[in-house]
């Protein structure tokens, strides 16, 4: 395209410098004529020789390689045989006719031949009513006009001569912009190129990470920086899949183990004939209860963190009272720990969010608080302003281990003997996230502080006009 508009213009200018060049030329032609004829004055005779092939002479009217001709108000001319005249047309006729004379006579400028073919530029000129002497030396008072003429063909030669130059100064230039609109696209593309390559091999090796250089700051770049940025996070997101997996796997494995453990003693007690202590089997078989719960708690937990943030097409979120919420909430926790004591001062807030999730994820903060709380200890609920407080008496979070609380599957070394999943949190941070509010964890000396932060605000929104 850019190579086409080149072309185009090259050719538009040696077009138009060409035609000035020709004007500029035919001008001085004009110049030429209008300057070099004496006009005589009125009454001033002209030789008029009809018998001979010659034109008038006399009054610088000479022949050269062009002859002077001498048109008559009737359409005669003269000479009208002689090579070098000029062929008069209906124009010039009706010059003569003008019956002007003087150096004010009207005059034309036209392009034409001679009786011999030559390509001539024609000056006529009124002479007005003129006495003019046949070959026989009749005279005679007529209305008469001169046309002038001189060759073009220096003109024609000249004009030849730049057209060749201007074609050959054209095909330079539009072979040079070719070349060079072809390598700036080269040039421009080639981070397109490496792009659609990257792009070709991700999708033929499913090896997702790829990533590509990145020079300068246009649109190719901005779009490699892109590029990259989604690599990367198909990269981490693939990465953080498979260990969510791998995670998944091995906390499965402990209650399975057991409980394929519990299974196996229990069958090989009836396959053997030697029945279990009944004491032995209730064990057994509460064991098998909780780690059957364990098993529903853990893949609850997963299908949870599985669902993708917000996904398109999900129902809109509803204003929710995240004082009712944690009402509710606070009536499970008491239920979980009847010999903790509990501290409530909450103010009423609503939020935007989903009511399920954010009861689960409040419900989450206050089981972490019941299952590390002391014997006889106190448990903080606190609303105001739109952040929600939790804090316990208990042990607290080693400080290296603050910035991985809410991590899938983290535990800190202090509870992993403790039931749990280690999902809780995890969950309780996208939760938080979905609802565009922040969470925080923190050591309270003594005890552990949870923040949650959600926007609201204190008084529900005027409910919509219903339309009929």
């Amino acid at each position: 395209m850019t190579a086409a508009v080149v072309t185009i213009a090259v050719v538009l200018c040696c077009a138009l410098s060409w035609y000035a060049a020709k004007q500029q030329m035919l001008g001085q032609v004009k110049d030429t004529l209008q300057q070099s004829y004496a006009h005589p004055g009125g009454g001033e005779r002209l030789t008029f020789l009809c018998s001979t092939s010659s034109g008038p002479t006399g009054h610088g009217f000479e022949p050269t390689d062009t002859t002077p001709t001498l048109i008559f108000a009737s359409g005669l001319s003269c000479p009208s045989s002689d090579p070098r005249a000029v062929k008069i047309t209906a124009s010039d006729v009706a010059l003569a006719n003008s019956g002007t004379g003087g150096p004010n006579a009207p005059h034309t400028f036209r392009e034409g031949r001679t009786v011999g073919g030559t390509r001539v530029m024609i000056y006529t000129v009124s002479y007005g009513p003129q006495v003019v002497v046949s070959a026989n030396g009749t005279e005679v008072t007529a209305d008469v006009a001169v046309a002038f003429a001189q060759p073009l063909a220096p003109v024609d030669h000249a004009l030849a001569e730049l057209g060749l130059l201007l074609l050959l100064i054209g095909l330079v230039v539009i072979a040079g912009a070719l070349i060079a609109a072809w390598y700036v696209a080269r040039t421009g593309l080639r981070p397109v190129d490496k792009l659609t390559a990257a792009v070709e091999h991700i999708a033929r090796t499913e090896e997702v990470g790829t990533t590509i250089e990145v020079n300068g700051e246009d649109e190719i770049a901005r779009l490699s920086t892109s590029f990259n940025s989604m690599s990367t996070a198909l990269a981490s997101s693939r990465e953080r899949q498979s260990q969510l997996i791998a995670d998944a796997g091995h906390e499965l494995r402990t209650p399975l183990t057991s409980l394929r453990t519990n299974v196996d003693l229990l069958v090989r007690s009836d396959d053997t004939g030697r029945p279990l202590p009944e004491e032995t089997r209730t064990r057994l078989l509460r064991n098998m209860k909780a780690q059957m719960g364990e098993l529903s708690t853990l893949i609850g937990d997963l299908l949870e963190l599985s669902r993708p943030t917000r996904p398109q097409g999900a129902k809109p979120l509803e204003v929710v009272a995240l004082h009712d919420i944690a009402a509710r909430a606070l009536d499970r926790a008491r239920l979980r720990g009847p010999g903790l004591e509990f501290t409530v001062a909450i103010d009423p807030w609503y939020v935007r969010a989903d009511a399920h999730a954010l009861e689960r994820a409040v419900i989450n903060l206050l089981d972490n608080a019941v299952k590390f709380s002391p014997p006889g200890g106190t448990i903080d609920l606190g609303l105001h302003f739109g952040t929600l407080t939790v804090r316990d008496q208990g042990p607290g979070i080693p400080e290296e281990d603050l910035s991985r609380v809410f991590e899938r599957f983290w535990r800190s070394p202090a509870a992993r003997q403790m039931p749990g999943s280690g999902l809780g949190l995890a969950i309780v941070s996208q939760t938080v996230q979905d609802c565009g509010g922040e969470v925080a964890l923190s050591n309270a000396h003594p005890g552990t502080l949870a923040t949650m932060k959600l926007p609201g605000a204190p008084t529900p929104p005027p409910e919509l006009p219903s339309t009929i």
